[in-house]
């Protein structure tokens, strides 16, 4: 039965990736095939849905080229090639073999069936080899076009003899396979690997109507011979240097270059990465000879129209409707005619296989596959047909198998899951809560019907989650009313062998092990066995949990009091299932199967243990029913829900097996996959319907009564089997050449799966090529005596238990051994030995002639020439003879392909150094060689090392080069060469380790890979880096960037063991507001408490929390359950008093000593000043008292900087002056002094006018009116007047008494660091916008627009100016002001002034209301006008109502 048989529906295994030709169709049949893993998969496709074909299977590694034959009549055949080094033809009518090769001798990375002739298979590998197969003929042509890395290649569909072939350095050639491979055209242009090759399918050049690249006038290659075939030919190749070219062959040139364009994706960004993850594959379609269809960065179709004149256009697949393109890159395009139309298939690194109507761009339909291994099924019992499926690509299928238009309506869930999913199961009565286990030790709740991330529990197990279950809850979750606890707990056991208890309302809350209340319930002392399996009945009332030793336990809820113990199993228990409880017969649902590593199944009828009321656990030994006929572990059971006492279970035998329990009879066997069988489900729709899934990454719909067999195979066919899966899972090791030859076989496609130990102690490992994105590793060579496939290691004595089967099995190891005797080594001298195997006449002549030449002339005489064309006789001449022996054996052996040996005999020779250079010129050095390389000379071994290296670097053997240039002690150049191919660590680990601690290269390898891995988003890994580079404050920085809780709080921990104090603030009050968006206040006020200045913070978080309990109290939120402090609050108090009753008994905040505590600081400062007042240290005293009075301004306690100064300098500080020295820096720090005590007085006089005070102008009129006025109160008027006046000229000589604060140095200063603070900020939001621009990039991906970018102009600042400024221009704004400033004395940027600006302008608006000196009111205008800015004066007109500065500021400014 071929793989698949007999599977109604099927998931098959995803697609490989990075393979230029991987999946074709074939219009004929109706089929489409993909490679997927080791195997190639069918489908048989049509508009409407596909349908599963079947499989070829019989590679025994990763499948990379897959063709159909498209020969008229031969549609039936297709081939494949595979890492394992053959190329298989297959027929696909019968899903057999038809014949096979293994002529390459390295990997082959391209394959293509010729079009033009029907059995001539073309292949190329790593190594530039390019094979050209007849299977017909059995004959076989082997060419060496270019030796470069071949991705692709393509047969013309016009002329059988030309293949195009693309090269991982972006060059294409074609050439002439009738003509010993001669390159015809070598087209060069593209920049890097050649993913695509695509002909067009109609002859001629007509059929494009394009204009010739003026960058490309001449062709590229040389056209050897122009034939009238060769001139209708037009070739497309798609290359990762993100361009599509269309070439003339009849020219050698592109006639024509397509440019991706950047599309951006509906509700997102562009993916910053996307350019290096381009895989760009082209399709030339037969129905549109003039359109061309290709990938793009994202998973986006394009369809080009050739002949659009002026820009090329293209249309995007699939824009009809949102959600129809893939969503990853796509790596292979191939169409078909079906239904009068032609369909498009596409496969993507997604893991979709799409159809596309090509006419109306639109997709028709689309085929999920599975990327790792089929771990569990689940049915959900709410929402019927529903099923989940946990698979080992890190992701879960939701499969509505009920869908009617849709065969394969799946969606796919991924977020949240980093691991493999081992474990689901359906919530029993919530509709779309699913749960979820993993391989690294989570359990998780996805809803369904939502697109949030899941919820994880906090509780992780040691090791994988095999195991879910809901069920009711025990304690402690089952303590308290019913409203305070779930209906339904979740339940999860994983391979250390707990269960624990999660409660689904908070599962950030702590899980609970069961064990604990076992124990207690039980008064249990001994040791509990390791837990397996878990199970509950369907009424909840009864657990059954399964054990390591393979005991089964029952137990009764809600306190788990143990009932019995099944003590049937000897091994460990794999899988318990409960009996339904609608059947037609009440006492089946007391019927429980249970399934362990010894192929057995035993069903138990409990309902006297259940029903009884004895308080003694029993002991039950003899089972209802045994189930006999699997042949090795059973892994997963399930009862039919239509049906009484009907099972189906699962097993490492490869087969599923249906069991009518009630009579022990088989029924029916599914042999259909490929695999050992992980887990199966019975339909709870269809009566007939099972799912089953594997190993082999499928999972398989099948029809219980069609199939052939009733039981597992058992005797001789199960040994069978084994042998011929073991026979082709061979242990992966280094590659080793082949010989050539061809190996015809016929064999039927049918395989079948090997048993391993334990399942549950050692998790299945997928080692398929498409379970990691984009990930090759290379396999390290298995253990002698076992055989490694997809992760299964069988061991010598399994092999041992496999021949007690039957004895014939000892005839397929002898076979094995015979076949794997080594071949006889070649001779180094073959041509001189087959001369001396001559006939006995020739050899009698080789003496006579030999003797001739010896006896004509002197043995010191050359007697090359003598000898002629018998070089072998050399071997019995002179040296001379001999080294024309050697020559010509050496060339013989570089013609067939044996470099080594032609080393060999240059060693013998003693020519070191020729083989060493002859080898490094062919690029054929090896270790050995290198090795023996010191025999030529200390220089002529550094010569070879580093050509060896220049040679692994080619090879990307980046490692082991730099291990060869530290044996030649070049440290330097070793790190560098790691450095330059991104081997960080390696790199690291070598400076470390051989250069000094303070070497410079070793930092800069530290800061290089932590800006990379910044980039990457491995912040947690940079900021080790920085570490290492001794910058602890980087590595706050970018531990700080996820923005996440867990980061900020490391980032603050970190930035205050590096003595960063405010940056540790800043990130704790980050810290803290994320905490405070998801209400944990607890944890706010423990990220603050660690700092004393944050006081502040916490008390406005105190109150944040306050007021939150206190209205939640009103309106209770029962979403989510903050996490409050456990205050005492007095509840008779208003909520003011108790905000103040809180602060004062948890912060311990005292009204009056906090705010004494500035005025403690300032009194330090006073205190220094007194004390310098009594040792009449005067220029000390100044400057503390200039310190009390700048920390009271900076604090912002304006009124008590002025009354500081009031206090001290009551008549100001002139008496302070003649008491110092001259010197600079006591001038300037009394000056600074000076200018705070003018600067309060002149706010004091702006603030605090007279209650008489009147405006100038009415002043005036007043006094002018009283002068000639008498009347009976004339002598009052006079005095009110004069005293008016008097009061006027005081305040005007103090306002002219700020003239200090008038500086035009300070302000020049000033105005230096406003113009660099303005400079600084520009660029920031530069680099923001450039950032933001990055991220929402959409279009256009032309270099020339991105050079355009980079010299973008954008406005200066938030104004909007006529003039932008560009980057350069504020770079060396920025560098003047620095300079400039640079230019003042220190010490006047010492000590702080006031703003000059800001006392220019409040002393122009008190001008306005009183008289002031025209020259002090003049010298405030004319700084204003010098050192203003538009900014400033925008801010000037919003403060002042009045419009004074406005109509004195110049329009020019």
């Amino acid at each position: 039965m071929a793989a698949g048989a007999g599977a109604g529906r099927v998931l098959p295994a995803s697609p490989n990736w990075y393979c230029s030709r991987c999946s074709d169709a074939c219009g004929a049949e109706r089929l489409f095939g993909f490679a997927a893993r080791n195997s190639v998969c069918l489908l048989e496709v049509a508009a409407a849905s596909p349908a599963f074909y079947g499989e070829l299977v019989g590679h025994t590694e990763r499948v990379s080229g897959f063709t159909f034959c498209h020969y008229p009549g031969q549609s039936n055949f297709c081939a494949s090639s595979s890492d394992d080094g053959a190329v298989k033809i297959w027929d696909t009518q019968t899903l057999t073999l038809v014949s096979e090769h293994m002529l390459h001798q390295n990997t082959i990375s391209a394959l293509h069936w010729s079009p033009h002739v029907k059995d001539l298979v073309v292949s190329g590998d790593e190594k530039g080899i390019v094979i050209c197969y007849w299977y017909n003929r059995n004959d076989s042509q082997q060419f060496f076009p270019e030796p470069r890395t071949v991705f692709c290649l393509s047969c013309s569909p016009h002329h059988e003899d030309l293949v195009a072939i693309g090269y991982k350095d972006g060059m294409v050639v074609i050439i002439d396979i009738s003509r010993k491979g001669e390159v015809v055209h070598c087209l060069r242009g593209h920049d890097d690997e050649i993913h695509s090759l695509a002909w067009c399918p109609v002859p001629g050049e007509e059929v494009l109507c394009c204009r010739e690249e003026e960058s490309q006038a001449l062709p590229n290659g040389e056209v050897v011979e122009e034939t009238t075939v060769m001139k209708g030919c037009y070739l497309a190749s798609g290359s990762k240097d993100q361009t599509i070219r269309v070439w003339s062959c009849a020219r050698g040139r592109a006639v024509m270059t397509l440019k991706l364009p950047f599309l951006k994706r509906r509700g997102g960004g562009v993916d910053l990465a996307v350019k290096e993850r381009l895989w760009l594959t082209v399709h030339w379609p037969q129905s549109q000879p003039t359109n061309i269809l290709s990938s793009c960065f994202g998973g986006e179709l394009l369809q080009w129209d050739l002949i659009q004149s002026g820009k090329r256009k293209w249309a995007l697949l699939g824009s009809s409707a949102e959600g129809q393109n893939h969503s990853r890159i796509v790596f292979n395009l191939c169409s078909l005619q079906a239904e009068n139309r032609e369909l498009l298939f596409s496969i993507s690194m997604d893991r979709d296989v799409k159809c596309w109507d090509l006419a109306t761009l639109d997709c028709c339909w689309t085929m999920p596959s599975l990327g790792g291994f089929v771990y569990s099924l689940a049915f959900s019992p709410v929402d019927t047909g529903c099923l989940a499926i946990g698979v080992g690509d890190s992701m879960i299928r939701v499969w509505n198998t009920l869908s009617i238009n849709n065969n394969y309506d799946v969606k796919t869930f991924w977020q949240g899951i980093k691991s493999k999913v081992t474990a689901l199961s359906w919530h029993p009565r919530k509709e779309g809560c699913l749960a979820f286990g993993t391989d690294d030790w989570k359990v998780g709740m996805y809803d369904t019907f939502s697109s949030k991330p899941p919820q994880i529990s906090s509780t992780y197990h040691k090791k994988t989650v095999y195991t879910l279950a809901w069920g009711p809850p025990v304690p402690p979750i089952s303590f308290g009313g019913d409203g305070d606890r779930p209906a339904l707990t979740l339940y999860s056991c994983a391979g250390e062998g707990i269960v624990f208890q999660h409660n689904p309302w908070k599962l950030t809350g702590e899980a609970h092990d069961i064990n604990k209340i076992i124990r207690d319930t039980n008064s249990i002392k001994y040791k509990l066995p390791a837990r397996t399996e878990i199970s509950w009945k369907p009424d909840g009332k009864i657990l059954a949990l399964g054990n390591e030793d393979g005991s089964i336990e029952i137990f009764q809820a809600p306190n788990l009091k143990l009932l019995c113990t099944i003590q049937q199993h000897h091994k460990l228990i794999n899988a318990i299932c409960w009996h339904h409880e609608y059947g037609t017969q009440p006492e089946l649902s007391y019927m429980i199967a249970s399934g362990s590593n010894n192929a057995v199944i035993y069903v138990h009828n409990l309902r006297s243990v259940i029903e009884s009321s004895s308080e003694t656990p029993g002991m039950i030994t003899e089972p209802l029913r045994t189930l006999a006929g699997h042949t090795s572990k059973i892994t997963s059971l399930s009862w039919s829900p239509h049906h009484d006492g009907r099972l189906v279970s699962a097993c490492y035998d490869g087969t599923a097996q249906v069991w009518d329990v009630l009579k022990e009879e088989p029924l029916n066997n599914y042999r259909g996959h490929r695999g050992r069988l992980l887990c199966v489900q019975w339909s709870p729709v269809d009566p007939d319907s099972v799912y089953t899934g594997a190993d082999d990454f499928c999972v398989h719909k099948w029809l219980a009564s069609k199939q052939e067999h009733s039981r597992p195979p058992q005797g001789k066919k199960s040994i069978e089997l084994e042998k011929r899966r073991f026979s082709q899972l061979k242990p992966k090791a280094k590659k080793k050449k082949k010989p050539p030859g061809k190996v015809p076989v016929k064999q039927d496609a049918r395989d079948t799966v090997n048993g391993g130990e334990n399942v549950k102690e050692s998790l299945l490992e997928e080692n398929g090529v498409s379970d990691q994105e984009g990930e090759k590793e290379t396999q390290e060579p298995e253990p002698s005596g076992s055989v490694s496939a997809e992760g299964i290691y069988q061991t010598p004595s399994a092999l041992i238990e496999l021949c007690k089967y039957d004895c014939n099995v000892t005839n397929f190891f002898l076979v094995s051994d015979a076949s794997m005797k080594k071949k006889k080594s070649r001779s180094i001298l073959p041509v001189s030995t087959s001369m001396d195997h001559r006939s006995k006449e020739e050899q009698h002549q080789d003496c006579l002639m030999l003797a001739t030449c010896l006896n004509s002339k002197g043995l010191n005489e050359d007697l090359t020439y003598c000898l002629g064309d018998h070089i072998h006789l050399g071997l019995f001449t002179d040296r001379s003879s001999l080294y024309t022996m050697i020559e010509t054996e050496g060339k013989g052996h570089l013609e067939s392909g044996h470099p080594e040996l032609f080393q060999q005999l240059m060693l013998w020779k003693g020519d070191m150094r020729g083989a060493l250079q002859s080898a490094a010129e062919r690029g054929e050095l090896t270790d050995q060689l290198v090795e023996i390389s010191p025999m030529a000379g200390y220089q002529a071994w550094v010569w070879t090392v580093e050509a060896f290296v220049k040679q692994l670097c080619f090879q990307e053997q980046y490692v082991k080069a730099a291990s060869y240039l530290l044996s030649v002690h070049k440290v330097y150049e070793a790190v560098e060469l790691l450095r330059s191919y991104h081997f960080y660590r390696e790199a690291i680990l070598i400076a470390k380790a051989r250069l000094r601690p303070e070497d410079p290269v070793l930092q800069d390898l530290y800061t290089s890979w932590a800006a990379i891995l910044e980039k990457d988003g491995h912040y947690s890994m940079a900021a080790k880096c920085y570490l290492g580079a001794a910058s602890p404050y980087d590595a706050t920085k970018v531990l700080a960037k996820k923005g996440d809780v867990a980061s900020l709080k490391t980032a603050a921990e970190l930035a205050l063991i590096a003595g960063e104090k405010d940056l540790s603030m800043t990130f704790s009050f980050r810290c803290a507001q994320e905490l405070l968006s998801a209400k944990d206040w607890v944890g706010a006020q423990d990220v603050l408490q660690q700092h004393e200045s944050l006081l502040g913070q916490r008390l406005v978080f105190c109150l944040n929390e306050l007021l939150h309990k206190c209205l939640n109290e009103r309106n209770p939120d029962e979403q989510k359950s903050p996490c409050y402090h456990s205050w005492v609050l007095i509840k008779d108090l208003s909520f003011i008093e108790m905000v103040a009753e809180v602060w004062q008994s948890v912060f311990s905040v005292n009204s009056i000593e906090q705010a004494t505590t500035l005025l403690f600081h300032i009194s330090h400062d006073l205190t220094l000043a007194v004390l310098s007042h009594l040792t009449a240290s005067w220029d000390e005293a100044t400057k503390t008292i200039l310190g009390a009075v700048t920390r009271s301004c900076d604090a912002g306690h304006f009124t008590l900087m002025q009354e500081i100064c009031n206090l001290l300098l009551p008549k100001g500080c002139e008496h302070l002056r003649h008491k110092l020295d001259k010197s600079s820096q006591s001038m300037v720090s009394y000056r600074s002094l000076e200018g705070f005590v003018a600067y309060g007085l002149m706010y004091d006089l702006w603030w605090n006018p007279h209650d008489d005070f009147l405006s100038i102008y009415e002043t005036i009129a007043m006094i002018e009116e009283s002068l000639p006025k008498t009347d009976h109160n004339g002598t009052r008027t006079e005095t009110e007047s004069a005293a008016s006046s008097r009061q006027l000229m005081e305040r005007r000589e103090k306002l002219n008494g700020c003239k200090v604060l008038l500086s035009e140095t300070h302000a020049a200063i000033q105005s230096t660091e406003r113009e660099i603070s303005e400079v600084q900020r520009i660029l920031a939001d530069m680099i923001h916008q450039h950032q933001k621009d990055n991220l929402q990039k959409s279009q256009t991906g032309s270099m020339q627009d991105m050079e355009t970018q980079s010299e973008r102009r954008v406005p200066l600042g938030s104004q909007n100016l006529n003039e932008p400024v560009s980057l350069p221009e504020l770079t060396q704004r920025l560098t003047e002001a620095k300079k400039k400033l640079a230019e003042f004395p220190d010490n006047l940027k010492v000590f702080p002034f006031p703003d000059v600006l800001e006392c220019c302008v409040v002393l122009l608006q008190m001008g306005s209301q009183c008289h002031m000196d025209p020259e002090l009111q003049q010298q405030a205008l004319d700084l204003l006008k010098k050192y203003s800015t538009k900014t400033y004066k925008k801010t000037c007109r919003n403060f002042f109502r009045r419009g004074y500065f406005q109509s004195c500021t110049p329009s020019s400014q």
